[in-house]
Parts: structure tokens; sequence; C-alpha cells
């Protein structure tokens, strides 16, 4: 019993209980013919939301006013350059890949240069430097769909053992961000600074490196979710990052992150992108149209929200 009680005390189980109800409604609802069909693409596309998701959860923990939302731009900038480099080529995927990963360390260092030299809000700085990103992109695309490579192709859309390989490379991701948030020194100093930034600074905590790793990480991880939907999808599309800017901080919240810093959650983050693509898959399911599929998603996560936070109080 006291077992019990300790597993719903966590913020990030009712993330996942929400995912398991609604992939219940669904299968029952299907007469249970699409339950592995349904499984493997939730895991497939939750995967994306779990890397983008990782990197904003990291910022977010910095405390109230930092969040990044230069990441759909990045997505878009470091899936086209990448893709642009590799022509196709399985010989040159290790190429593109640096690319894509250098391009997310130049906009982690750019982001948090607009935000350390010009003094402004992360959410200011970050807004700004997307428009830029996404005109980079935009000049760099020119309506082009290059396809990547047929080993990242296969790759990605490939499974192994019934579980999808973008989910395998998201959880070798996930485990290393848990273990760099758990048990580095990096880690606590992020949390440090999240819950007093000036206490942090007093006990000694290199704050503003903190501050620029944080921001740096975000925006490679971004730079790989891009570059791994890219060759998912089958090309980079001008649009492809978009619905990642609300996902990333939606399931940041839903899995039980402190928006108000010092306390991230990367279970939560799993269970946060199952939730957010079952409920849209269910939707469809009964086929409702764009706007009552919008109403209903945010009123499932606002109830989803409530939920977690009594447990919290509690």
């Amino acid at each position: 019993m006291n077992a019990l009680r300790m597993v719903f005390s966590k913020p990030w189980i009712w993330a996942f209980i929400a995912a398991g109800g609604v992939f219940f409604v669904t299968v029952m609802f299907t007469g249970g013919a699409s339950t592995i069909g349904l499984g493997q693409a939730a895991l497939t596309f939750a995967s994306f939301s779990v890397i983008v998701g990782l990197g904003q959860m990291f910022v977010i923990t910095l405390g109230p006013g930092n969040v990044d939302l230069s990441i759909p731009a990045t997505m878009t900038l470091a899936a086209t350059l990448a893709l642009k480099v590799m022509e196709s080529q399985n010989g040159m995927i290790f190429v593109g890949l640096l690319v894509a990963l250098g391009v997310g360390l130049g906009v982690g260092i750019a982001n948090y240069a607009l935000i350390k030299a010009l003094r402004i809000p992360p959410i200011i700085a970050t807004l700004s430097s997307s428009f830029i990103i996404q005109s980079t992109a935009i000049w760099s695309n020119r309506g082009l769909r290059i396809r990547p490579p047929q080993w990242m192709a296969d790759l990605t859309t490939q499974s192994l053992f019934g579980v999808p390989n973008v989910a395998l490379i998201a959880l070798g991701i996930t485990l290393v961000i848990f273990v760099l948030l758990e048990k580095s020194l990096y880690g606590r100093w992020v949390s440090a600074i999240g819950q007093n930034m000036r206490a942090a600074r007093m006990a000694g905590v290199p704050v503003d490196g903190v501050r620029f790793a944080t921001y740096v990480l975000c925006a490679v991880l971004a730079s790989l979710a891009g570059f791994l939907l890219a060759s998912f999808s089958g090309g980079a599309a001008l649009n492809m990052g978009t619905e990642y800017l609300l996902t990333s901080i939606a399931v940041v919240v839903i899995g039980g992150t402190a928006v108000a810093g010092g306390f991230a959650n990367v279970p939560g983050i799993w269970g946060a992108s199952l939730f957010l693509f079952l409920v849209v898959s269910m939707l469809n399911t009964y086929g409702a149209s764009a706007g009552v599929r919008m109403l209903l998603t945010g009123v499932i996560i606002i109830g989803v929200i409530i939920a977690a936070s009594r447990r919290r109080v509690a």
C-alpha cells in the first residue's frame, strides 16, 4: 500500500495514466484491430517530441522566464542543411549529422549571446533568433526537397523486435539526459539555479556558464530531432518544426516539470509525449473536426495538469 501511494505521488505518473486511458479508449473503439499499429505509431511520433522536450525541460528548469522558442526553426535549418550536404548519399551521413549538430551549437551560442549581451528576456531573444533562423532555412531550401540517404530512411522507419528504431534512439538519449540531470554536477547546478539564482551564484555555481550550456544543449537536441524527423518523413519541409513549438513546452508541463523552475522530470516527458499523440489519434478515430480536436485537446491537457498539481499539493 505504501509502495502504491509512493508511486501515485510522483507527478509523472499522471501523464502515463492519461496516455494509457486514451490508448484503451481508442483501441476499444476500433475493436482492438489497431492495437499494435497504434502502439508503434505512438512510440514513433512521441519520440520526436521526447527529444525536443528534454532540451526544453532543461531550459524551463532554469527558472521563470526561461523558454526556447527557436526550436521549430532550429529543427528546420538543421534538417535542411544536413540533407543538402548529404545529397542522398549514405557515405555522407556522418558529415550531415555533424552539420546538423553544428547548427544546434551555433543557434545555442547565438541565443545565449542575445540573452546575456543585450540583457533581454529569453522568450524575446529566442523568438527573435527564430525569425533569423527560419529565414536562413527558407533561403537555403529554395523549394527543393532532397531525399535523405536510404540508410537513414531505413533506420528511422524500421523497427527492432517490434519497437521503432527512433524510439530506441530517443530512449538512449533519455537515459543520457537522466544521468546528466540526476547524477552530474551540471544537473544539480541547473536545479539550484532554478530554485534561486542569486543563492546559487553566492554558493559558487557558475550561473552564466550553466545557462549557456543549457541553451546550447536545447538547440543541439532540437537539431538532432530535425535531422531524424527529416530522415523519417523523406525530406525537410519549411513547416516541419511548427507543431513542436507548443508541444515541446506542453510535454514538459504535463510531464511534471515545475514551470517555476528548480525541478525537472525526465520520465514524465515520455508519458506526456505519448499522451499528446494518443489524444490526437483518439479524436481522429472519432472523426472530430480540427476545431473540436484543438478544443478537447486543450481541455484534456488542463485536466491532467490539475490532477497532477492536486496530487503534489496533497
